[in-house]
């Protein structure tokens, strides 16, 4: 969804309470939708959950000044427009407001007019940036799989889509379920490589033996077949992708920063080594600046994955992103399974906002899928979301309770929010599978229970 496809939104900043509510009411009557904050505090929580087309700031604001906002918003937000309004004119405030990025200003009082003028030419502003550029930052059509309309995930598209400018590692971080894997897959589609091989290798539970083979390949196969190659050749002049790099053993971390370092390697297939011609994409959800410090992470090849860093930010972090994913998951279930879209009840759509999504975006996928798959209503409401989604006064406020059970709540409801899937629980606690095992049995669980 573009700018042009959507009513603007607007963010009012000011501490007086009065002029909050008349511009809200002024901007809302024209069809703009508008939020409002006291501070910049208050403003930056907002700017950064929350896709804003306009910031309307008062000068004069408690604790941080509206010329530090501006300033905040001109360095971060680029395509968000920004207008100063101030009670004490002078040619000196004017300009620091100019000079700090304002592209409006205007002096209390103003007319209902005047502010209108000058928001429509901000909004005009945006519009022409949009039809005229379409999105320079953004390669055109990209990409359809990123559902959302969120700072944070606009942030994610442009960094994206420099790193698929690059040919220089890349090392995308963040939780499980935020889409990592997505992520290093449009790296490849949209950059100079994309016709080329897109290698993937799963480093968890890999002994070196096995890993060192599949990668670099090797020679006197069993069957009497002679040299084999690794899977580094096949993807040469493409893109070779390490999923939960921090999984390496610690002679494969060292033998592929020895290739990212002199651009060369030996595979076993050939005698003449081989120049390094593709373009190393690795994740992670664990802190590997830690492990390198407690010595678990080679720090040279930390050094040269982290130059070009993608952190894939949460569900939680993208505000309201998580109800146009839960629709776009409806309609997709809905389609595949040859049914009508059900509507969520506001209940159903308070309880989404309200969910912390620890399996993050697969969590909301699977819940969606599930909700189409077993409701015979048109509509969803709460009664209708899995078991710990929902309400439940047993338990509320009772301070009573063992830490063992709080415990044992909160792994039964992860292992609700991934389906029973004990690698990916596990994953989520920040426990191995063994640990896990041996809770799920104190827990008395059952995939059933």
């Amino acid at each position: 969804m573009t700018n042009l496809e959507r009513r603007p939104r607007l963010l009012v900043v000011d501490d007086a309470a009065e002029t909050r509510e008349l511009l809200d009411r002024h901007l809302s009557s024209q069809g703009y939708s508008v939020l409002t904050a006291i501070d910049v505090a208050q403003a930056l929580g907002i700017l950064g959950s929350t896709k804003i087309d306009l910031v309307i700031t008062d000068l004069k604001l408690p604790g941080v000044s509206g010329l530090d906002l501006v300033r905040h918003v001109r360095d971060n937000l680029r395509e968000t427009e920004i207008m100063m309004i101030t009670g004490y004119p002078s040619i000196e405030s004017a300009v620091a407001a100019v000079k700090s990025g304002a592209q409006e200003y205007l002096t209390k009082p103003f007319t209902k007019e005047e502010l209108l003028v000058a928001v429509r030419r901000a909004i005009e502003r945006i519009n022409l940036r949009a039809a005229d550029i379409g999105q320079k930052d953004i390669v055109p059509g990209f990409p359809m799989e990123l559902v959302g309309e969120s700072e944070a995930l606009r942030k994610l598209v442009q960094t994206v889509t420099r790193a698929a400018a690059s040919t220089t590692p890349v090392l995308i971080t963040g939780e499980y379920g935020t889409g990592k894997a997505l992520v290093a897959r449009l790296i490849h589609r949209f950059g100079p490589r994309a016709q080329a091989p897109f290698v993937e290798v799963n480093c968890k539970g890999m002994p070196y033996e096995f890993l060192a083979r599949l990668l670099f390949g090797w020679a006197g196969a069993p069957s009497g077949g002679g040299l084999r190659s690794g899977l580094l050749e096949f993807a040469q002049g493409g893109t070779a992708y390490f999923r939960e790099v921090s999984a390496l053993p610690r002679l494969i971390q060292e033998q592929l920063a020895a290739r990212l370092r002199d651009k060369r390697y030996f595979p076993s297939s050939v005698e003449e080594p081989r120049t390094v011609d593709f373009q190393i994409v690795a994740d992670t959800q664990r802190d590997l600046g830690a492990l390198v410090a407690n010595g678990a992470f080679l720090d040279d090849l930390y050094v040269r994955l982290s130059l070009n860093s993608i952190r894939v930010p949460a569900l939680r972090e993208r505000g309201n992103d998580v109800l146009l994913l839960a629709r776009h998951f409806l309609r997709e279930s809905a389609a595949e399974l040859g049914r009508p879209e059900p509507s969520l009840t506001d209940r159903v759509i308070d309880a989404l906002k309200e969910h912390s999504w620890p399996g993050n975006v697969g969590e909301l996928e699977n819940v969606m899928r599930h909700l189409v798959s077993t409701s015979v209503a048109s509509e969803i409401d709460v009664s209708d979301l899995p078991i710990y989604m929902r309400y439940s006064a047993v338990g509320a406020a009772n301070l009573s309770r063992s830490l063992a059970d709080v415990e044992a709540e909160h792994i039964r409801s992860v292992m609700a929010s991934v389906g029973g899937n004990r690698t990916r629980a596990a994953e989520i606690l920040g426990i191995n599978r063994k640990t896990l095992r041996e809770k799920l049995k104190q827990a008395g669980y059952s995939p059933s229970g």
